[in-house]
């Protein structure tokens, strides 16, 4: 579904990321894990036009698209759930869920969608005319993934999303994300929680200082020395 192919990036003079190249198979969940500064969230802007690389290439769904403008890479399938949620804090939960559906195919269908998110996250629905910046963390994160989704995305890419939720809230999230993979929805997963991302990923890359260190399916991962003394203490 998606490939990711010898991408070099740079912000001015500095380079962030080296020579990069992964893959996603359709309904998959990959994982991307590393420490802060690795380059996850580069590479994920890479991938969703926000970035334009250096070098290498971006295909998805056999099309080249790291050339395109990010709302044509969303218009494709692509969706982006970005670190730190960035909802329209002054809006109001249903406004912020309907600009997530903006591309022209998703808006026709909208209703239908919302729907389907408020099957996923019935607290969206309960707090549909409050403003979003009043919801919980764990709420807004919900949101941020629901706003995500009403674009009716084939591959959603999850940036942190269990960063600050309290160990429940996490592990509901998780849930939730194992939940979104079986309703036929490909994800692409950067997470600090690599204990809960290996047990949940098909598939995991390891980025370190900007390149891949290691890859292979996440459970085999976990038991990769690298990892147990990096990332898990061990």
């Amino acid at each position: 579904m998606l490939e990711v192919s010898n991408v070099d990036t740079l912000y001015g003079k500095a380079q962030a990321l080296w020579d990069v190249s992964l893959r996603i198979d359709e309904g998959e969940i990959v994982a991307l894990v590393g420490a802060n500064g690795a380059g996850k969230t580069t590479l994920l802007n890479a991938i969703c036009g926000l970035l334009r690389p250096a070098s290498g290439s971006v295909e998805f769904l056999g099309e080249r698209i790291d050339g395109l403008a990010p709302h044509s890479i969303v218009a494709l399938g692509i969706s982006h759930v970005p670190e730190g949620r960035r909802l329209f804090a002054d809006m109001s939960v249903s406004e912020n869920l309907e600009m997530g559906a903006y591309v022209d195919q998703a808006w026709k269908r909208k209703e239908e969608t919302l729907r389907q998110v408020h099957q996923v996250f019935p607290i969206l629905k309960e707090r549909g005319g409050q403003l979003a910046r009043t919801l919980s963390g764990g709420e807004q994160q919900m949101l941020a993934m629901g706003r995500g989704l009403m674009s009716r995305p084939k591959l959603c890419m999850f940036d942190e999303p269990s960063y600050g939720l309290a160990p429940l809230l996490v592990a509901e999230m998780f849930r939730i994300i194992k939940g979104l993979r079986d309703q036929g929805i490909t994800i692409l997963l950067v997470e600090q929680n690599v204990r809960h991302t290996l047990e949940v990923a098909d598939r995991a890359y390891v980025l370190e200082n900007g390149r891949i260190a290691l890859e292979g399916d996440g459970k085999s991962l976990l038991q990769e020395e690298l990892v147990r003394k990096a990332y898990l203490g061990l």
